[in-house]
């Protein structure tokens, strides 16, 4: 199917195919990053790309939609049925703009909505300065304790009480710990509050049941498809009937035109592999595979943000290490493995610098790595790290990546066909 590629557009394909081969030798460390599965993959190629389908199903605004209404329906009652919702909208090309139609189903411009600090782990969407949701609302927000470098409710209830936000964001995108949704509805309720959880990075392991649930307790609740829950780049919505209308109209034709049919279909494959009954033991490894890489770094002198991790990622604070998390990332890409900067609490540095770095175990559980794989990838980190300029150690971890990464192989099949056409290509001069 790649051979048509490869003949229209050889730099295209040359490209796509150097993808694979990134992905293939490096280790991602990217909390935010996983693969789909080859049958995800076949259906965001498919050629439901073709059709517009704005509206919803049984509803649209074009003909010949037989089809492409099976496949959103199966992917609105398969997420409903993951998370026990009373309502889904699988239609956010992504979790910003799916956050941004319940800001605008439940606010009004200049509205106040009290959200976890970018700096802290929060979200752009939660309030960044540059991001629409700070030029649209008021936001204020709330952090991690200096002390503990954890959420502190009654702290949050506090601003809460003296903010009276419309809406209160429970979620972040950079938080290694367990999230209290039930702690959150609380504040939310006692101020008059609707309460919104993002649960982007968290939605597989809330999906599995190893995370506290968000969706009883909130009024909505935002994800990805991507990330833990191991489908395409996408965005979801769960929320309450009475918000239905409102979020429906606020996705289409508030926020978007024509849904994206493929992903959507790519987004169903994902949610049915969700309901398989080993998806629980995959997203309690990604558990696992954290504890386990915090726990071997930080037995290497590596110090832990708030000290370890209840989830997916963990946040190394560099500090003492005299070392940026912009070097960091770079050394480590260097040497196969990739993560990328992240500020932690109360950073002296900005955000293009950053004392830290976020690291997360979705992508490499997925290729099936486990804990005797997490100890020597905190021994690979320790090693660059220690001497980040060394070419010659970066060059040597490089190659012992190299070989793991060849022994955890992603899409084989899809190498060996690349292979193929590459020869094909060479041979026709």
């Amino acid at each position: 199917m790649m051979n048509p590629l490869r003949i229209t557009d050889p730099e295209v394909f040359r490209a796509t195919f150097g993808e694979v081969e990134r992905q293939q030798k490096n280790l991602v460390l990217i909390a935010s990053e996983n693969y789909v599965s080859e049958a995800a993959l076949l259906a965001a190629g498919s050629v439901m790309t073709n059709k517009y389908a704005e509206g919803y199903p049984g509803r649209r605004y074009y003909g010949g939609c037989e089809h492409v209404d099976e496949v959103e329906r199966l992917a609105i009652e398969r997420a409903k049925s993951i998370f026990g919702a009373e309502h889904a909208n699988v239609q956010p090309h992504c979790g910003s703009s799916a956050n941004a139609a319940v800001y605008f189903a439940c606010l009004k411009p200049h509205d106040k909505i009290l959200s976890m600090a970018l700096a802290h782990g929060g979200h752009l969407t939660h309030g960044a300065k540059h991001n629409f949701s700070s030029v649209v609302f008021n936001c204020v927000h709330y952090g991690v304790s200096r002390e503990t470098e954890m959420l502190d409710y009654d702290e949050i209830a506090r601003i809460a009480r003296e903010e009276k936000p419309k809406l209160i964001v429970a979620g972040s995108s950079a938080y290694p710990r367990t999230i209290d949704f039930e702690r959150f509805a609380e504040i939310a309720h006692e101020v008059g509050a609707l309460l919104m959880s993002d649960i982007a990075h968290i939605a597989g392991l809330i999906a599995a049941g190893i995370h506290p649930d968000a969706v009883g307790c909130s009024d909505f609740v935002t994800g990805t498809t991507h990330k833990t829950m191991r489908g395409p780049r996408g965005g979801f919505i769960l929320c309450k009937k009475r918000h239905a209308r409102a979020v429906d109209s606020w996705v289409f034709p508030g926020m978007q035109g024509g849904p994206l049919m493929h992903v959507i279909a790519a987004k169903a494959v994902s949610f049915l592999e969700a309901l398989a009954p080993d998806f629980a033991a995959y997203q309690q490894q990604i558990v696992n595979n954290a504890r386990t890489l915090g726990a071997s770094l930080t037995s290497k002198g590596y110090r832990l943000v708030s000290g370890g991790t209840d989830n997916h990622l963990l946040l190394v604070d560099l500090s003492d290490k005299g070392l940026t998390g912009a070097l960091a990332e770079v050394a480590l890409g260097s040497a196969g493995l990739t993560c990328n900067k992240n500020l932690v609490p109360f950073d002296r540095r900005g955000p293009a610098e950053t004392s830290g770095v976020r690291l997360g175990t979705p992508a490499t559980t997925t290729r099936g790595l486990k804990e005797a794989e997490m100890r020597q990838i905190a021994e690979w980190i320790d090693r660059v790290l220690t001497s980040p300029k060394d070419d010659g150690v970066r060059e040597s971890v490089r190659g012992e990546v190299s070989q793991m990464c060849e022994d955890f192989p992603i899409y084989q099949d899809i190498r060996e066909v690349q292979q193929r056409l590459l020869a094909m290509e060479d041979s026709d001069g």
